[in-house]
């Protein structure tokens, strides 16, 4: 269903939707379902007032090592017309990596050259499902990399 900034039918004034049948929602996951459906609910107890974003909002990929990533990928924000800096390394020689005999472990982080605000950050590797969350905390509130 097309809905609008709030959430809130194009079709239909009556009817709000969240999550996957929000066409125009963000990313299709489950915590980002149950965000829109408190947007939702605060929208239609209190009117029209909040809408979401869904900036920050880190993915999970739950393989061995995991995958995550949050914010921008590099093509995304040259299509933004964005200038920043990539910064990667492989981390499989840090006891970190070592200690549970992980093979390949790395990370990729974009930082706007202007700002020094976190774009992106993309990492595999033990306990990178946990470590993204603070990559999704710093985009969100757009705070400096500190690199």
């Amino acid at each position: 269903m097309t809905v609008n900034e709030f959430l809130q039918s194009v079709s239909n004034p009556a009817v709000y939707a969240a999550g996957d049948a929000a066409a125009s929602g963000g990313p299709p996951l489950t915590p980002v379902a149950s965000y829109d459906g408190a947007i939702v609910a605060a929208n239609l107890l209190n009117g029209n007032h909040q809408k979401p974003t869904y900036l920050g909002i880190p993915t999970v990929v739950f393989t061995i090592p995991p995958l995550v990533a949050v914010g921008l990928g590099e093509s995304e924000a040259r299509k933004q017309g964005l200038k920043f800096t990539v910064n990667k390394g492989m981390t499989s020689g840090c006891f970190s990596s070592r200690r549970v005999a992980e093979k390949y472990s790395g990370f990729k982080t974009l930082v706007e050259e202007d700002t020094d605000r976190i774009l992106g950050a993309h990492m595999c590797g033990n306990g990178a499902e946990e470590l993204i969350n603070l990559f999704g905390f710093a985009s969100r509130e757009r705070l400096p990399s500190p690199m």
